[in-house]
């Protein structure tokens, strides 16, 4: 089994890994040639010099991933990949695109004989040794050939992967997915917050996470992750209060407003990174000045002022 890859980022590296690990043959470009030949030294990966030189290295059909960022890089492949690929060569764009734009490109390559899947990709930087969690969207012929690679790439051949539907399916449940990682994070933070807040009880908060996660009805991966973090630090003293949103947050907000389904709770997640982001500190001025001006409150100022 053979297959290109496209982008040797933390992703994309450690998926070229794990399948190196299950024995398929992978040849690898990224735009910065010391991480291609570092990888190919470390994972027995064929190194490609180019998108042209990659493609050249793979038998019929062609099977080539994508792993780049979403947005104007990816979209700057899918010509220079209609030019290289032939009729029933496969491209699978495993960033997190908008699903409609992944539609949009269905039917552009589609119309060029090439199978378009649009795989959603979770597992993070764990993937490489527990698997990723994969949503696919595209035809059962695309998807019948890029099968055997998802199965390598997935927990087990079996679990921890679906094909979701045609094209555009796996990068939209893959947004959906994001948009309720955003609202199950949004609520451990503000529990946790909560009781950090009773200082007369003196609450261990990492014995207290740690607890949870065993037989508790909110355990999760999420969960352990955040017992990981207060074993190691409860105050949190050099760490900014930073969160940053990515598009998939956005459009599942925008998702929910499209089809009048009230999607509150991850909305709310998605407006709480935003005041994080500083965001909010303009309009908080402005309501602080407010009640100066009808009650007398005090205004703090800043240092700088």
């Amino acid at each position: 089994m053979q297959l290109g890859i496209i982008g040797l980022g933390k992703m994309g590296g450690n998926m070229a890994r794990r399948l190196r690990n299950a024995g398929v043959e992978v040849a690898g470009f990224n735009r910065n040639a010391e991480v291609t030949e570092a990888l190919a030294a470390e994972s027995g990966l064929v190194p490609a010099e180019s998108a042209e030189s990659l493609v050249g290295m793979l038998e019929s059909p062609r099977l080539v991933w994508l792993m780049l960022p979403a947005g104007e890089i990816t979209e700057s492949y899918i010509p220079k990949m209609m030019q290289l690929l032939e009729p029933g060569d496969v491209l699978v764009d495993g960033a997190n695109s908008y699903y409609k734009d992944s539609m949009r490109r269905g039917e552009l390559l589609g119309d060029a004989g090439i199978h378009f899947i649009d795989a959603g990709v979770s597992g993070g930087i764990w993937g490489l040794k527990n698997g990723y969690a994969l949503m696919v969207g595209g035809s059962d012929k695309g998807f019948a050939e890029i099968r055997p690679i998802i199965e390598a790439l997935a927990p087990t051949p079996d679990r921890g992967w679906v094909h979701a539907g045609p094209v555009g399916s796996g990068h939209f449940v893959k947004m959906i997915h994001n948009g309720i990682e955003y609202g199950m994070m949004q609520a451990y933070a503000e529990g946790f917050a909560l009781m950090k807040g009773r200082d007369d009880f003196k609450l261990d908060l990492a014995e207290i996470a740690e607890s949870w996660r065993h037989g508790s009805v909110v355990r999760s991966w999420l969960l352990d992750l955040s017992a990981d973090v207060l074993a190691e630090d409860q105050q949190l003293d050099d760490v900014q209060p930073f969160v940053a949103d990515s598009g998939e947050g956005r459009w599942t907000a925008l998702e929910g407003i499209e089809q009048g389904i009230p999607t509150p709770v991850m909305s709310l997640a998605l407006m709480a990174r935003f005041s994080s982001q500083g965001k909010q500190d303009y309009s908080a001025k402005l309501l602080a000045m407010m009640r100066n001006q009808f009650g007398g409150h005090a205004v703090r100022k800043s240092e700088s002022g």
